[in-house]
This record gives structure tokens, sequence and C-alpha cells, in this order.
């Protein structure tokens, strides 16, 4: 009887290291690209969810900046968004926080007419009636129905005229 090694070739590890190099070869690869495949379908997603609360709770956000400003000014007339400048969200554990740079603009209603949306901006070539407001928002996170997320504003956001 044969002992059970003598059956083997004496080549035998370079054989099996000759099969074994394409399938190594080619798991290192395809594990590679799965890992970046799920790395940016991770980062779409989180890039997808920041759109939809921006989506849910921007719009919102930039009434609330308005509002405040225009119970805050001095001025007897109202002002209404232009255009918005800049924002960015930010994200701590519990709260999220907006900051925004808006450009306003006087309208010829006052500041506690009905229907300020829809009131005409005031003609005048004066620079005065155009205001660049920095306002950071800062919005209370809890989970809702559906794994959803709400929020509620801080009343101590406060906007700044940023004109002198």
């Amino acid at each position: 009887m044969k002992a059970m090694g003598a059956c083997v070739p004496t080549d035998w590890p370079h054989r099996q290291w000759r099969r074994a190099l394409p399938w190594a070869m080619l798991l290192l690869l395809l594990g590679s690209q799965l890992l970046v495949t799920h790395c940016q379908s991770s980062q779409e997603k989180r890039d997808s969810d920041d759109r939809k609360v921006m989506e849910s709770y921007f719009p919102a956000t930039v009434e609330y900046a308005l509002h405040i400003f225009n119970m805050q000014s001095k001025d007897v007339n109202a002002y209404r968004l232009v255009r918005i400048l800049n924002s960015w969200k930010e994200q701590a554990e519990t709260m999220m926080v907006f900051s925004m740079e808006l450009e306003l603009r006087r309208t010829r209603c006052g500041k506690f007419d009905e229907d300020i949306d829809n009131c005409p901006f005031e003609e005048s070539s004066e620079l005065n009636n155009v205001r660049h407001i920095y306002f950071p928002q800062v919005t209370q996170l809890w989970p809702l129905d559906g794994g959803a997320v709400g929020g509620e504003a801080d009343d101590n956001a406060i906007p700044g005229d940023t004109e002198e």
C-alpha cells in the first residue's frame, strides 16, 4: 500500500495556485467593486434624504425667517422675499440648523396687512428698500408616524440684517 501523499505530484501546490489565482483575482476585483457600489449607494441615499428634508422644511423655514424679520423690523412696511442668495443645512444629534442668506425688498403694504405675499414691491431707486439678511434657524427633530422626521422652530433664532 502506498502512503496517502505519495499519489500527489510534487508540483501540485503550484498547479493549485495557478488555478486559484484567477478566482482570487476575480473575487478581489468584484469585492472591491461591491464595496465601492455600496459606498456610492449609501452616499446617494444620504444625499436623497438630505434633499427630502430640505424640500420638506426649508420653504417653511424661509417663510418663518421672513415673518420674524418683518415683526422685528422698525419699518411699518412689510418686506418680501426677492431671492435666496445662499442656504445650507447642518445636522447635530438632535437638531437641524438651516442657515440662509436672503434678499428682501420693501413692499407697499404694511407689515400687518393680510396678503403680503401678493403685495407689489415699492418702486424706489434707493438702496434701503433691499435687505440682505442672515438667518440661522434651529429645528428640533423627533420621529413621527412612519419614521419621518418632524420639527419645531427655535424662537431664539433671530435674523440678522447684514445691511448697515
